[in-house]
């Protein structure tokens, strides 16, 4: 095993490389996959190597190729079907949750549809409101659907091999801010786990329980609280439905507090699921109300300084954990 240095972008490549390599059953399709090499350039160089068949450039519809991925799974094979990014995939939600989610309990489980769709999330890009959402959350209210947020190298590179194998759909959220994230990453790759969250930092005093995008921002916040004696816990949900729902209640039994940090707006989000189970579960473990870090409940700005405010910042998570402990 050799330790490659590498970027999310390119672990993701590498992951989508290997999956077409070891079957055949499985291609890529989506706006801009192939020729251009993807609007990220996550599948640039997977057209001259695997060919239009297998790397297939769609038309701009949403509807139309979300429904021929369901349709392929549905026939046997293993589409990775990309939708540029999570404000675009609203255009398919009628297929993926009136079809992809629902065929196999409406066929009374003769039809799964083992696909896997990949999307970029989230802000921090000066994309603006059409491009910056973070809808994920919306995704992990549905049954019959897997939702996944990589946040990590490891997990940009491994998610993909179980996601293809599992029998149901797969929503793959990846977040645009973390596409030049680099490091080091052990190759060849074994695959990850996609069912648990994951503990990447422990603490005693707090548990900041997040996903996604905002791991990096909890992280740096819990270096700075260690800073003034608060050790904290971090989760990284890793999986957002079916919700790891044991390591979050293990941590804040432990804690005593929690903050959760989602970049979706706070109004009926996932962050208010988190701690609405938190309360049922755990209440009389608390010392102090769940609080949570969220992004203001506005269409996201265009403008630097204004994106900036909107989101959830270091100094937002490091305020709502002092508040916390007292």
């Amino acid at each position: 095993m050799t330790a490659v240095h590498t970027t999310y972008r390119d672990a993701i490549r590498e992951a989508l490389r290997e999956a077409l390599r070891d079957d055949e059953r499985v291609f890529l399709m989506g706006e801009d996959v192939g020729r251009y090499g993807g609007c990220f350039a996550v599948s640039l160089g997977l057209l001259e190597e695997f060919g239009p068949e297998r790397i297939r450039d769609t038309p701009l519809s949403e509807s139309a190729f979300v429904g021929a991925g369901i349709g392929a799974a549905l026939a046997g094979m293993r589409p990775i079907v990309e939708i540029m990014t999570v404000n675009f995939s609203l255009l398919a939600l009628d297929q993926i949750l009136n079809n992809a989610a629902t065929l196999l309990h409406m066929s009374g489980g003769q039809l799964s549809v083992p696909l896997v769709i990949r999307m970029t999330t989230g802000a921090g890009r000066q994309l603006a409101a059409q491009h910056s959402h973070s809808l994920e959350g919306w995704y992990a209210h549905i049954p019959g659907l897997r939702i996944i947020t990589p946040a990590t190298l490891p997990d940009a590179r491994g998610m993909l091999r179980p996601a293809l194998e599992c029998p149901d759909p797969v929503l793959v959220f990846e977040h645009g801010s973390l596409y030049n994230a680099a490091g080091d990453l052990d190759e060849p790759a074994d695959a990850v786990d996609i069912d648990n969250a994951a503990l990447r930092r422990t603490g005693t005093d707090i548990s900041l329980i997040t996903y996604g995008g905002t791991l990096p921002t909890t992280l740096a916040a819990a270096e700075q609280l260690a800073a003034e004696g608060i050790e904290a816990d971090v989760i990284d949900l890793r999986t957002l439905r079916p919700l790891d729902e044991a390591s979050i209640l293990d941590s804040v039994r432990r804690t005593h507090h929690a903050v959760v940090v989602d970049e979706g707006w706070r109004s009926g989000s996932l962050s208010a699921e988190i701690a609405a189970r938190i309360t049922e579960h755990a209440f009389y473990d608390l010392d102090a109300p769940v609080e949570r870090v969220c992004t203001a409940e506005v269409p996201m700005p265009y403008a630097k300084h204004l994106e900036d405010a909107a989101l959830p910042q270091t100094d937002d998570v490091v305020a709502a954990a002092r508040r916390v402990v007292g």
